[in-house]
């Protein structure tokens, strides 16, 4: 098929791939820029084979054998060089003053630390004990001396099925001068699942969920493909910072919570906000319309899958890199073979988009599509290095097991990408 529509940044560099594609699977990347310009990049692995995968760290006790690996890139992301590794997952890398973190779970939430720019580490710290966490490689945010970012906790008690509809997005605030492998160090917000926000049975009339689910289950839409109960997962950070917008804080303690509306359907973002108090204890709330409706949704290209928001001083504009769906509408028991799971689920093509706003957004362009359904271009991390933006991808060639199982991390530049304005 001839292309209209050109690709962004369909050239890659290969960070790591997969030794065993049929039993090894690579996911969760997560890309920063130091301020020596060092790259580094992170992500995990399964999947049945991964016993014979070497690791110098496997595993934390009582938790899942999945672990995690640091690259660091010194030429502008042309090679990689393995640093370490660290025994969990949906980990992301972030800087809070001189000092570099990998923060993830593997169950509880757990932390590393370096010091000298991602060389050399510290052994993992857990900052939980005894619980169930969530998240993929989303963004980090600094406002007044601190860094927020957002994990999340699976609240259930039982039942059946993906348990997004438990999940409890979990604003953290940490001092940018602290040590961040110290729990002391962390300020939780409190916790708001989506079942105990969101009356689902109640809602009506834009057709979410888009498939009839019971509570503690998970429907079988069709021979092989299921639909677990709505919720919202994989949280992003925005504060609105012009004072015309209807969601705008004047005192800066609104920080709204724009996550990945799993509804069975495509289109939409959740939506809740974490307010600060004059106390320094931070509340999970939903937002309301000037109508006195309650938000639990907002419009968002790719807001079905996972997706990664950053904002940009320089245009003043909210970017969006996430996955576009062409069919999602395709009876269940008509999508092809090579269709992972619902039709929603079309992991190859990544898309870019800008807002003024998180709400109105203006597409820039298709940053990378695979060669198939199966060669997967999705659950992407971005970050901003001068003029260029930088995409490290969960991916896939014509080897990946599945579109979700993927075999590679790539690395992608999109040079000048300020200039897809208009």
């Amino acid at each position: 098929m001839e292309e209209r529509v050109g690709q962004l940044a369909r050239e890659y560099v290969t960070v790591y791939e997969s030794p065993d594609p049929e039993n090894v699977y690579v996911y969760s990347p997560g890309i920063a820029v130091l301020p020596n310009g060092r790259l580094v990049a992170t992500l995990d692995m399964s999947g049945p084979g991964i016993d014979g995968i070497p690791g110098e760290k496997r595993r934390i006790e009582g938790g899942k054998l999945w672990f995690g690996k640091v690259f660091v890139s010194d030429d502008l992301g042309r090679t990689w060089r393995h640093r370490t590794d660290f025994p969990f997952m949906h980990a992301r890398p972030f800087t809070a003053g001189d000092s570099l973190y990998v923060l993830g779970h593997c169950h509880d939430l757990a932390i590393i630390r370096s010091d000298d720019g991602g060389d050399t580490w510290s052994e993992p710290v857990l900052l939980t004990q005894g619980q169930m966490w969530h998240q993929a490689p989303a963004n980090v945010h600094y406002a007044k001396g601190n860094v927020y970012l957002v994990m999340e906790r699976n609240v259930r008690s039982g039942g059946a099925g993906w348990p997004v509809a438990d999940m409890a997005p979990v604003l953290m605030r940490g001092r940018t001068d602290a040590d961040l492998t110290e729990r002391s160090n962390w300020t939780f917000a409190s916790e708001l699942a989506f079942r105990d926000a969101v009356p689902e049975d109640e809602l009506d009339y834009f057709g979410v969920p888009f498939y009839k689910v019971e509570p503690g289950k998970a429907a079988a839409v069709a021979p092989g493909r299921k639909c677990a109960r709505m919720g919202w997962l994989e949280t992003n950070i925005v504060q609105f910072t012009d004072p015309d917008h209807y969601f705008h804080d004047p005192d800066g303690r609104t920080f709204h919570l724009w996550m990945r509306s799993h509804t069975g359907g495509t289109g939409y973002a959740a939506v809740a906000k974490a307010v600060e108090r004059d106390d320094g204890t931070i509340v999970t709330m939903l937002e309301k319309a000037p109508s006195g409706k309650t938000f639990a949704f907002v419009p968002c290209p790719g807001g079905h899958l996972k997706f990664h928001i950053l904002f940009d001083e320089r245009s003043r504009l909210y970017w969006l890199l996430g996955s576009q769906a062409t069919d999602s509408m395709t009876r269940a028991d008509r999508l092809p073979e090579d269709r992972y799971g619902l039709g929603k689920n079309e992991r190859h093509r990544l898309q870019l988009h800008f807002s003024r706003n998180c709400v109105d957004w203006c597409f820039a362009g298709l940053v990378a599509v695979g060669d198939g359904p199966r060669q997967s271009r999705h659950y992407a991390s971005m970050a901003i290095d001068g003029e260029d933006l930088l995409v490290l991808s969960r991916s896939g060639d014509e080897r990946a097991k599945d579109a979700h199982n993927g075999n590679l991390i790539t690395f992608h530049r999109i040079e000048h990408f300020r200039r897809l304005i208009y």
